[in-house]
């Protein structure tokens, strides 16, 4: 999904552009290693619906204009804790890729991957403590949030009867908190009231929802090709998510396959029960749900908001159920 061909607002490619230009000022380091490691995903590029978010929940405060340098910064900051969990995550899941290049574990090692993804989080809080208080206690209170729904993840590894309860838990923090704290950045920059606070923080959650969702419904139904790695890797690394919960749930000999690492037939086998049988359905019904209370929470506060740009962010949430339509 690209979010400049979702949202068709045309300031949109050129703050994109700005947010560009201070993401790489903000990895420069006077240490040409930690410079070139802190700004290796930089240049691999990326969707950047992080900072995407941002402008657009400043769009929809303040018009479809080109914003302001406090919006940029706000945006560069969200993605940069983006990046610092990349970082991270490539660590946890001894990842050889990432976004089409080396991963930095794969290409350097992984204290050096650690340590960079820490750096990359303080610049994120410089830029964030900028903006004032409020702005960096909410970046830092998110970044908690990352970190407890990566841990409950990592405690359910490999647990056949990991419940939808523990699953979607793990997705508000890990996935949801951030784009819940895009969108409100956006809106606290542009002075916006807590009401607009909220209604643009629930629209980013449940986005979030939604993309994560349609995320993991993706790597049981797609093809290698399609995904850019191989097909079901959650389940081969012990993720299991809410199509499988549910498949589970509909096929509970599932649980005698689960537990442990799969080999290609076993996976192959996996994913056609998965596929079938109504569990992929159930869980694109999770998602659709997450997107209609997105839309709702938009349009709930649409008197405070420029309607251009909320239907603009409709748009964006009806291309993330359309990847799995």
């Amino acid at each position: 999904m690209q979010p400049l061909r979702a949202l068709g607002l045309d300031p949109l490619a050129g703050d994109l552009e700005r947010v560009e230009e201070a993401l790489r000022g903000s990895v420069r380091s006077d240490d040409r290693l930690l410079g070139e490691v802190a700004g290796h995903l930089v240049g691999a590029g990326g969707k950047r619906l992080r900072p995407a978010l941002t402008l657009g929940a400043a769009y929809a405060v303040s018009g479809a204009a080109t914003v302001a340098p406090e919006v940029i910064t706000g945006a560069v900051a969200v993605e940069l804790v983006h990046l610092g969990s990349l970082y991270h995550d490539d660590v946890i899941d001894e990842a050889q890729t990432r976004r089409g290049v080396p991963s930095v574990n794969a290409r350097w090692n992984n204290i050096v991957a650690i340590l960079a993804g820490d750096f990359l989080l303080a610049r994120a809080s410089d830029r964030a403590a900028s903006l004032g208080a409020d702005v960096a206690g909410l970046l830092a209170r998110t970044i908690g949030e990352l970190c407890r729904g990566q841990v409950l993840e990592l405690h359910h590894l490999f647990d056949a009867d990991r419940s939808e309860e523990a699953y979607l838990s793990a997705v508000a923090g890990k996935t949801a908190a951030l784009f819940a704290t895009s969108c409100r950045i956006g809106g606290m920059v542009c002075g916006l009231d807590e009401p607009g606070l909220d209604a643009l923080d629930r629209f980013g959650h449940h986005l979030g929802m939604c993309f994560q969702i349609v995320d993991d419904i993706l790597d049981t139904t797609s093809s290698a090709d399609d995904l850019g790695k191989p097909a079901g890797n959650d389940l081969l690394e012990g993720v299991y998510t809410l199509p499988v919960i549910y498949a589970v749930g509909r096929h509970p000999e599932l649980r005698e396959a689960l537990g442990r690492r799969l080999d290609d037939s076993e996976l192959a086998a996996v994913l056609a029960t998965v596929r079938s049988g109504g569990a992929v359905d159930d869980a694109t019904g999770v998602a659709r749900d997450h997107a209609t209370k997105a839309v709702e929470a938009l349009r709930g506060a649409a008197d405070g908001f420029d309607p251009e740009v909320v239907e603009a962010l409709t748009r964006l949430v009806d291309g993330l159920v359309v990847r799995r339509s």
